[in-house]
């Protein structure tokens, strides 16, 4: 399948799911991604405010992760993807229920890799997220490093690692492009 021209590193889904560890840049890649190739993003977190009403941290707050957890899973399961687009999944969802298989069943898995001092230099506003909302700069740095080793078997499963620091969508398309 192909999108805006025929050396779309779209795979025969159309789908492209960005994965990674808040604050890697899936919602800003994905975006930039999906204009270069001429298709919708879709940003699964906000899809999520969209249709609860709540944010993200109103939801966790409500519900519990796991009631989130729950909730994500589901959205992904069930959204009405276009046929060709760019996903922004939030850094949790791979690696719950079934969900990375799920999407690498149904699309091309991208893992933006970041080192945990990189992610603790872009996560300043951090009342917005809630499992990092009260933590301080080195608590951060060990949260991350601790969330990052349970996390990697999940995301490790992706199709195509990136290292996504300094990481521009020209260079990510390449790295889908070689993947294909």
């Amino acid at each position: 399948m192909t999108v805006g021209n025929s050396s779309s590193p779209l795979g025969a889904e159309g789908l492209i799911f960005l994965i990674g560890y808040m604050g890697c840049g899936k919602s800003t890649k994905a975006k930039q991604l999906a204009h270069r190739l001429e298709c919708p993003v879709v940003d699964l977190d906000a899809e999520i405010v969209a249709k609860s009403g709540k944010t993200i941290a109103e939801y966790f707050a409500e519900f519990g992760e796991d009631g989130f957890r729950n909730y994500e899973s589901e959205m992904l399961k069930t959204f009405d993807y276009p046929k060709t687009c760019v996903i922004a999944t939030g850094g949790g969802l791979p690696c719950f229920f079934d969900n990375m298989d799920w999407m690498n069943a149904n699309g091309e898995t991208v893992y933006l890799q970041m080192e945990p001092a990189a992610l603790v230099s872009r996560l300043h506003n951090r009342q917005k997220r809630p499992l990092i909302k009260d933590l301080d700069d080195e608590q951060l740095l060990d949260f991350i490093k601790v969330k990052l080793q349970e996390r990697e078997p999940f995301y490790t499963k992706a199709k195509v690692i990136v290292d996504a620091f300094d990481l521009d969508a020209e260079q990510l398309e390449e790295a889908i492009r070689k993947k294909n």
